[in-house]
């Protein structure tokens, strides 16, 4: 990669003279390609057909008949809406990591699906059975059976050791024209403002990357994988050339859990992070703004024990730079339980370095997991206990208590998400499972209840 782009310009190292382009010199020179590394790494680039039973109502009023209310008095609405299911389609790209048949993609692109179908670049179809989805990186792992056949792979490279301006291809099938390979660098990295998934810390290219790419590879000039393709910052649709790629390293942690049939373990460090915005690095006496801020720790954190305190602001781990909170987050979370990683942070204008030794989210109550029946309009919600385990695997700060929604079915759906915390229902505060539906049963079918979304107390009133 490094001798391509070398022929490209001349670089005086030692003077300030300007770069200049240089004429190629030779035929070889003239006719330099990618076509090498394309018939390396695109037999292990796969097409992803998913299957999803979708249900649809055809009475002419959207939504009419998610009602609960309404369905009191109408049932499930006879013929005028009764539930009719459709078959929705989805096409992404894989890619196989592992010559057993283990493939990649993207959460989005098997999402809910009933029926998934992969296939090769040499047009064979191999049916797939889905080993984990991992909604929090956008990741899933896919397992077809191709007997005693080692198919071919792309190896996981290291994406921390990517640099803005290095040559990547981007391999997958755009639109479901078939398979595609197009040509970009790297943009930039770690881009956290992106809200695809909870882990923000995406290689951005101007590859082109198009609806159909989404699960398929980024590759470097040796090709290795670097990145999973999954989003595109789009007006139209279509490429313009702000494409997103979740990196590798985060892909290495989904497919070894998934290789070893284990649920995902990501280490928990037990604070609740915020950036250091220009005018908070002024008043810390910063050259600039960098680091994550320790807003709060809970109890069990394992930073307290290596000494980090409240205001104390993290600026590497293991020699790795932290500008962001979320860029703290990402490097957590790549890292492995049990390890010890060196965490690197200011207090006071010193710098400090600590061993800290990464454990799993504790569950310091018992969740009590409950589906909620009856009829109000919180029936149909899946609620549990908060703990700093239930609070991670929601995405929650580590601090959060009280009960929370870790799931929907039915009507609810309409005036919750995952991830809400009830606070209050018929003015009596929240703080258990058993609370709540305590005051549910004793409700006389007027409502009023407060949640808390995202930072913010929202609340529903049904008279």
């Amino acid at each position: 990669m490094r001798r391509v782009i070398a022929l490209a310009v001349l670089l005086c190292a030692m003077s300030a003279a300007p770069v200049l382009a240089q004429v190629p010199q030779s035929q070889a020179e003239v006719t330099l390609s990618f076509a090498p590394v394309v018939k390396q790494t695109t037999p292990a680039v796969v097409n992803v057909y998913a299957k999803t039973v979708v249900q649809s109502r055809n009475s002419g009023l959207p939504g009419l008949f998610d009602d609960p209310f309404f369905r009191q008095f109408f049932g499930d609405g006879g013929s005028l809406g009764r539930p009719r299911e459709r078959v929705a389609n989805s096409l992404g790209s894989g890619v196989i990591v592992d010559d057993g048949g283990y493939i990649v993609t993207n959460n989005h692109v098997i999402k809910g699906a009933t029926d998934i179908r992969v296939a090769l670049a040499d047009a064979r179809e191999f049916e797939a059975r889905l080993l984990m989805a991992d909604p929090r990186t956008d990741l899933a792992v896919l397992k077809i059976d191709a007997g005693e056949e080692k198919l071919p792979t792309l190896a996981l490279a290291d994406s921390d050791q990517l640099e803005v301006g290095d040559l990547v291809l981007a391999i997958g099938n755009p639109f479901g024209v078939g398979q595609t390979v197009t040509s970009g660098i790297v943009s930039a990295l770690a881009r956290t403002d992106v809200g695809i998934s909870d882990y923000q810390f995406f290689i951005q290219t101007d590859a082109a990357i198009n609806p159909g790419n989404s699960g398929g590879a980024l590759v470097d000039m040796r090709g290795r994988l670097v990145g999973i393709n999954t989003a595109i910052f789009s007006r139209s649709g279509g490429s313009i050339g702000i494409g997103f790629s979740i990196p590798s390293n985060m892909v290495k942690t989904v497919v070894t859990s998934a290789e070893t049939g284990k649920p995902i373990q990501r280490p928990w460090i037990g604070a609740e992070l915020q950036d250091v915005t220009p005018d908070i690095a002024e008043s810390l006496g910063f050259a600039r703004p960098e680091g994550a801020l320790v807003a709060d720790l809970h109890a069990d954190s394992p930073l307290i024990k290596a000494g980090v305190q409240r205001g104390d602001v993290i600026v590497a781990i293991d020699g790795k730079a932290v500008e962001t909170a979320k860029q703290l987050n990402y490097r957590v979370a790549t890292a492995q339980v049990g390890q010890q990683a060196i965490i690197e942070y200011r207090r006071k204008g010193a710098t400090r370095e600590v061993p800290v030794t990464l454990i799993t989210a504790p569950e310091t109550t018992e969740r009590a997991t409950t589906t909620l029946g009856g009829q109000s309009p919180m029936t149909g919600l899946v609620v549990a206990n908060l703990s700093p385990a239930v609070a991670d695997e929601l995405g929650l700060d580590s601090g959060a208590t009280g009960v929370a929604v870790t799931d929907i079915t039915g009507p609810a759906q309409r005036f919750f998400r995952k991830g809400d915390i009830v606070e209050q229902v018929n003015g009596v505060e929240i703080d258990s499972v058993a609370t709540l539906q305590a005051t549910l049963d004793q409700a006389d079918g007027r409502w009023s209840i407060a949640i808390n979304r995202g930072g913010r107390t929202l609340s529903l009133r049904i008279r």
